[in-house]
């Protein structure tokens, strides 16, 4: 089904090019900056796109401003097969990801029900997205995504905090999920202006008008993955064309809602203005931790997100970035500390969290994440993560503390423009009571080896990723792990990993 359809939206979006869309065959020098890094798969919020009409915002080529000015359609994005419009009331536009991981043997003194397998292995995962969008007004825009995964990927997405795929589709109390196409996201954007100075930006999948109000509120309402707008770092967030980690991409201690393929529904009330921004989502959670289905009853179930961002260009100049962010969960939660009881008490064979969930417990957290640009060329990036750990891992990871560390790098410095390479290093935590449920054989949705010698979870990831021509790229990812799983008796584990990847 999928497929039908890509095939409909390459021959629409031919059309739509050869009726009066500009050639791509000359393409412009590239800086660093997060607007130029901007592929048609990442979603970053509209004011990290703004252009140079704020005067404190990333520095950026200037973008067609078609809804204030009418000029002609042109290319927003030339990284992609086909040059999108400008000036049109629709987006049609998607993606392939196709990652092959492969790892030697490691050593492993002994392996739980969710370890990290410790053979040498190989597997690949597909990630097929049909990205639609329609401006219904100047100010109103509807968006619906198609999208197909399918893969485990290495280890069955289990025995690591950090694990080594993003595209990965995790299991679901040991069962796979179907691997027919699903919706992935369906939701109303709705803008609403605070000033009549304007500001340009870019279009892409999420975000459809090419002019904004400077100081606006935003309303998102539907279904979404919360970190299309927090969290994220335009160095790293994505998995597609940069990092691969669950960890690098994302915050390992944001334990953000979601269903097992990372969707929810919800609402999001976003404020934005010249150098800051303010965004808060209320939003499902899971009935149970990694759970398919999401709890509707927001009176016992729901979660609350939060983010504070503040652009300038402090530091010699430069274009930088700082995110605030705090959650709190509300769900049907276990209890580390009552589950180590129980089997103390020899009530359960093992430390059991599953026996242990009560409605309306709560789960908190909070993280800081930012970017700097160092030169045109190399910028640098990091996030801090802690929750409170007490209660169940949800819906993300078993990840209570973490410390991220990278670089990143355009190929503009040895003529190779639209290249792209980072390295990254992260360190993982959990609190005393996980360490211990862990240590007496209990499981969690992600780790459970039937034994613990606690140590941090540390990941080195390094990538390097080729423009191959137009919308194509190939990638290889390098990824080297101490303690996997927190656990000083198993590993270290070096992964590689190959990656091609299309935008049309």
């Amino acid at each position: 089904m999928l497929r039908r359809a890509a095939t409909l939206c390459l021959s629409l979006a031919l059309a739509h090019a050869a009726a009066g869309a500009q050639s791509v065959s000359q393409l412009p020098d590239v800086p660093l900056t997060a607007p130029s890094l901007t592929t048609a798969h990442v979603s970053l919020p509209a004011q990290t796109r703004q252009a140079n009409t704020d005067p404190v915002a990333p520095s950026s080529p200037a973008s067609d401003d078609s809804q204030s000015t009418g000029a002609a359609s042109q290319p927003s994005d030339p990284l992609t097969v086909f040059p999108h419009s400008n000036t049109s009331r629709y987006w049609i536009s998607g993606q392939a990801n196709i990652v092959l991981q492969g790892h030697p043997a490691f050593p492993a003194k002994y392996n739980g029900p969710n370890s990290f397998t410790p053979w040498a292995q190989s597997a690949t995962t597909h990630v097929l997205t049909l990205y639609t969008g329609y401006e219904l007004t100047r100010y109103t825009e509807v968006f619906a995504d198609l999208e197909d995964a399918t893969g485990a990927g290495i280890g069955n997405a289990n025995g690591l905090a950090g694990y080594t795929n993003l595209d990965s589709v995790r299991l679901v109390q040991g069962v796979a999920l179907s691997t027919a196409p699903y919706l992935a996201r369906f939701m109303l954007r709705q803008i609403i202006p605070l000033s009549k100075e304007r500001v340009e930006a870019d279009r892409d999948e999420l975000h459809l008008a090419t002019s904004l109000p400077a100081r606006r509120i935003e309303f998102r309402l539907g279904k979404f993955d919360l970190t299309d707008f927090f969290d994220v770092n335009t160095w790293g967030s994505d998995s597609h064309l940069q990092f691969l980690n669950w960890t690098v991409d994302n915050n390992g201690a944001y334990d953000y809602a979601a269903d097992t393929r990372g969707y929810t529904d919800g609402a999001l009330l976003e404020y934005d203005d010249h150098w800051w921004s303010a965004r808060f989502a209320e939003t499902l959670m899971p009935k149970v931790a990694n759970g398919t289905y999401l709890d509707a009853d927001i009176a016992r179930a729901r979660a609350e997100n939060f983010e504070l961002e503040a652009r300038g260009s402090l530091i010699a100049h430069r274009a930088g970035t700082v995110r605030l962010l705090s959650y709190l969960n509300h769900a049907d939660m276990g209890n580390y500390e009552e589950a180590i009881a129980d089997y103390l008490d020899h009530k359960t064979a093992t430390p059991n969290i599953i026996s242990t969930r009560r409605q309306g417990r709560h789960k908190y957290g909070f993280g800081l994440n930012f970017e700097q640009e160092i030169t045109p060329w190399i910028g640098v990036f990091g996030r801090l993560g802690w929750s409170d750990g007490h209660n169940e891992s949800f819906a993300y990871t078993e990840d209570d503390r973490t410390l991220e560390l990278g670089v990143f790098a355009t190929g503009s410095e040895w003529r190779r423009r639209y290249d792209r390479a980072g390295v990254a290093l992260v360190g993982n935590g959990i609190v005393a009571a996980h360490q211990e449920y862990l240590a007496l054989g209990g499981l969690g949705f992600v780790l459970g080896d039937g034994g613990l010698t606690y140590g941090h979870e540390k990941i080195v990831e390094s990538f390097y990723t080729a423009h191959l021509w137009r919308g194509f790229f190939a990638s290889y990812d390098f990824q080297h792990i101490n303690n996997p799983g927190y656990n000083q008796a198993r590993g270290p584990i070096a992964v590689s990993t190959f990656r091609f990847h299309t935008d049309f």
